[in-house]
């Protein structure tokens, strides 16, 4: 999935978070908690949870057939808002399922 992200927006730059101490620690500062949802940067614009998202989706052309159903899902601001929670939680399931834990910074 993370192949189809970068081919459907072929600028993004997917960093991962749990890895990126001083990027936690960064986003933190300026008050995002990446444990609480997902985080769109764009220069020194950021956006946080079901907003990064649906931005991310509107710009997603997905070939992917799960990407799709997120991408329709979730391109809608309202809806997306509104669906959030539900992805958030099977995030944090899965996180459980792996034995990791949900902040890295307590761990």
């Amino acid at each position: 999935m993370r192949s189809e992200l970068k081919g459907g927006i072929p600028d993004l730059l997917i960093r991962d978070g749990r890895l990126e101490h001083d990027l936690r620690n960064d986003l933190r500062k300026r008050g995002f908690n990446l444990s609480e949802g997902a985080v769109l940067m764009d220069g020194d614009q950021i956006w946080h949870g079901s907003e990064a998202i649906s931005i991310l989706c509107s710009q997603l052309k997905p070939s992917d057939p799960l990407l799709a159903l997120l991408n329709g899902l979730f391109q809608n601001k309202k809806r997306a808002k509104y669906l959030y929670p539900g992805l958030l939680a099977a995030r944090q399931f899965a996180l459980t399922l792996k034995g990791l834990p949900l902040d890295p910074d307590l761990a």
